[in-house]
C-alpha cells in the first residue's frame, strides 16, 4: 500500500491499533526509495550510505525508486492457518509417495510384481516432475497461489481415493495410475514452501516459515516410514489378509486428503491484504505487463550461482530420495526380517532432518550467512553418508539408527537452505519458479541415482550403491563453494529498514564455530 505523508505520531498509534508491524517508521521517503537506512550519511555531501556498508545493488535501486511513496507492510495473523493447512496437504502427499517403497517386499508380493516395478512406484514422482514442472510454475505465476493450492490437494485426494480400487492382486496398472496422480499433484506442492514464506511472512521470519513449510513434507515421510509397516505387516501365506490391511491405509489416507482439500478452499488467499516485507511490497508496485516467465526462466538460466546451486542442490536431494526408496532393501540385506525397524530407522532419519530443518531456518533468518550455512551443511551430510555407508553392515541395528539419524538431520535440514538460498540470489525473479526448478533437477538426480544405487545394491551390495552417492555429493561440495553469495533480497530489506538482524563475521572459520555452538545450544 502506497501512503504520502503522516508524522510519526500517527504511524505509532497505527501501530498499536493494528498489532501488526508498520514498515520503516520514520524513515525519510528519499532514503527509503533509494535503498538506504537513516542515519548513514556519506561524507560526500550527506548522501546517504548502502545499508550493508557496500555497493547498492542496481535492481534495488530501479525498483524502489519505481515504488515511490511509504510502502506499508503488516503481518497478518492469517499466515500461520495457511502454513499450518498446506504443511498437512503436504505432509499427506509425501506418506503417499513412500507407502510403496517402505512396504516394498509386501507389496511386490501382494501385486506379484518385481522389486523394480515397486521402485517405480516411488520413482513415477519424480518423472512426474521434470516435463510437468515449467507448466505448473507458469500457472503458479500466471494464476496465482490459491489455484495452485487447491490443484495440489485436489489431485492428492483423488490419486488416494483411486488406490482404494487397486486392493486386488491383478491390479497393479490401476495402483501405478492412481500413484501418477499423486506425482502431479506433487508439481503443485514443493514449489510452494518459499513462495509461500515470502508472500505471508516477514523478512525476520522467512527462513523458518519456508523451513516450517518443508517440514511437512517431511514429516509425511517420517510417517510413511513409520506407519505402513505398523498397518500392513507381512502376511504372505494370507493375501485377504493383506488386502484388508492395505485398504485401512488407503481408506485413512483418502479420508483425510479430502478434509484437507476443503480445508485449503477455506482457507487459502492469494495473498495478505498488505505485503509482508518491502522485497513483497517493491514487487507489488511493479505493473504486471512487466513481467514476463519465458524472460524468467532465461534470467534465471544466465544466473551461474543460481545455476550452480540448481546442480548441487539436485545432487543432494537426489541423494536423499534415493537412499528414502532403497532404505527398505539396504535394511532388509543386512537385517532380515527387520522392516518394522527398517520403517523406525526411516522415521529416524526424517525426525532427525525436521529438526536440523528448524536449526537450519532459524540459524539463517539470524545470520543471513546463507552459502556459509549451505555449505558447512553440504559437508557434514558428506560425513554423515560416510559413516552411514561403513558402519551399516556391522551387525549393530542401534548404531543404523544412530548413524541414520546423524545422515538425516543434514542432509534433510539442507532442503530449506536450498529454497531460500536460491531466493536470495534470484530476486526479483519469482520464487516458485526457482523453486521448482531446484526441485526438477532433484527428481533428475533422484531417478538416476535410484535407478543406479538400486542396481549396484541389488548386483552387488549396499556399500556400493552408497559410495556412488559419496562421490557425487563430494562433487556438490565443489559447486556449492564456487557460488556467489549474492543476497539481493535481504539488501532490499535491509536498505529500507533496520533490521534486526545480528550481524555475524564473514570468516568461515567463526561461522563454523558459532553455527557449532547455537547446534549444541538446540540440541541439549
Amino acid at each position: 500500500m502506497v501512503e504520502d505523508g503522516g508524522g510519526g505520531e500517527e504511524e505509532a498509534e497505527g501501530e498499536n491499533e493494528s498489532g501488526e508491524m508498520p514498515a520503516a517508521a520514520a524513515v525519510p521517503p528519499a532514503q527509503r526509495c533509494n535503498g538506504f537506512l537513516p542515519g548513514k550519511e556519506a561524507d560526500d555531501g550527506g548522501r546517504a550510505a548502502p545499508a550493508d556498508g557496500g555497493e547498492r545493488a542496481p535492481e534495488a535501486e530501479a525498483m524502489l525508486a519505481a515504488g515511490g511513496g511509504r510502502l506499508e507492510t503488516r503481518l497478518s495473523r492469517r499466515r500461520l492457518v495457511v502454513l499450518a493447512v498446506f504443511s498437512c496437504y503436504s505432509l499427506v502427499n509425501a506418506f503417499q509417495w513412500i507407502q510403496y517403497s517402505i512396504l516394498s517386499n509386501v507389496f511386490a508380493g501382494f501385486y506379484g510384481v518385481s522389486y523394480t516395478q515397486i521402485d517405480w512406484l516411488s520413482m513415477v514422482y519424480m518423472v512426474a516432475y521434470v516435463p510437468l514442472i515449467l507448466p505448473a510454475t507458469w500457472l503458479l505465476d500466471a494464476r496465482g497461489l490459491r489455484l495452485t493450492a487447491l490443484l495440489g490437494a485436489g489431485l492428492n485426494a483423488l490419486g488416494a481415493w483411486l488406490k482404494c480400487a487397486s486392493l486386488a492382486p491383478d491390479r497393479y496398472p490401476l495402483t501405478l495410475a492412481a500413484q501418477a496422480v499423486c506425482a502431479v499433484s506433487q508439481v503443485f506442492i514443493l514449489g510452494l514452501p518459499s513462495r509461500i514464506a515470502s508472500v505471508w511472512f516477514g523478512p525476520t521470519e522467512v527462513s523458518t516459515a519456508c523451513a516450517v513449510a518443508v517440514l511437512g513434507n517431511q514429516l509425511g515421510t517420517a510417517i510413511g516410514f513409520l506407519l505402513p509397516p505398523v498397518l500392513v505387516p507381512n502376511t504372505p501365506n494370507d493375501i485377504n489378509l493383506m488386502a484388508h490391511n492395505i485398504s485401512i491405509m488407503f481408506y485413512g489416507t483418502a479420508i483425510v486428503s479430502t478434509l484437507l482439500f476443503f480445508l485449503t478452499g477455506v482457507v487459502f488467499e492469494e495473498k495478505p491484504k498488505y505485503p509482508p516485507s518491502h522485497s513483497q511490497a517493491v514487487l507489488q508496485t511493479l505493473p504486471p505487463e512487466d513481467y514476463s516467465y519465458k524472460q524468467s526462466i532465461i534470467n534465471l538460466f544466465r544466473n551461474i550461482p543460481f545455476v550452480l546451486l540448481l546442480i548441487s542442490y539436485g545432487i543432494m536431494t537426489g541423494a536423499f530420495y534415493s537412499v528414502s526408496t532403497l532404505l527398505n532393501q539396504m535394511i532388509v540385506t543386512h537385517y532380515e526380517g527387520e522392516e518394522v525397524n527398517a520403517g523406525r530407522i526411516g522415521l529416524t532419519l526424517v525426525v532427525a532432518g525436521m529438526v536440523g530443518s528448524i536449526i537450519c531456518g532459524l540459524w539463517l533468518d539470524y545470520t543471513k550467512t546463507y552459502k556459509q550455512t549451505t555449505l558447512i551443511v553440504y559437508i557434514l551430510s558428506f560425513i554423515g553418508l560416510l559413516v552411514f555407508t561403513f558402519t551399516l553392515d556391522l551387525g549393530y541395528l542401534i548404531v543404523v539408527f544412530v548413524t541414520g539419524g546423524v545422515l538425516g538431520f543434514f542432509m534433510t535440514g539442507y532442503l530449506p537452505l536450498g529454497f531460500e538460498f536460491a531466493v536470495e540470489i534470484t530476486y526479483p525473479e519469482s520464487e516458485g519458479t526457482s523453486s521448482g526448478l531446484l526441485n526438477a533437477s532433484a527428481q533428475i538426480f533422484g531417478i538416476v541415482f535410484t535407478l543406479v544405487q538400486g542396481k549396484l545394491t541389488t548386483d552387488y551390495s549396499p556399500r556400493a550403491g552408497n559410495i556412488f552417492l559419496c562421490a557425487w555429493i563430494f562433487v556438490g561440495i565443489i559447486l556449492t563453494a564456487l557460488i556467489k553469495s549474492d543476497l539481493r533480497r535481504h539488501n532490499v530489506n535491509s536498505g529500507i529498514m533496520n533490521l534486526d538482524v545480528k550481524a555475524v563475521s564473514g570468516d568461515t572459520f567463526t561461522i563454523v564455530v558459532t553455527f557449532t555452538i547455537t547446534l549444541l545450544k538446540c540440541l541439549v
